[in-house]
């Protein structure tokens, strides 16, 4: 094997884990609460 040719790795391998999406349902989460917390705060 060449130094210089580069590996191929398979993604699941490079990520060394599983990838839940859970990330994105605590950003949405997240992201409406700012919303609702600021608007409640300009009516106030």
């Amino acid at each position: 094997m060449d130094d210089n040719e580069p590996q191929h790795i398979s993604t699941q391998d490079a990520r060394a884990g599983a990838t839940p999406h859970m990330t994105r349902y605590i950003l949405a989460i997240s992201l409406v609460s700012i919303i609702v917390i600021y608007a409640i705060y300009l009516l106030i």
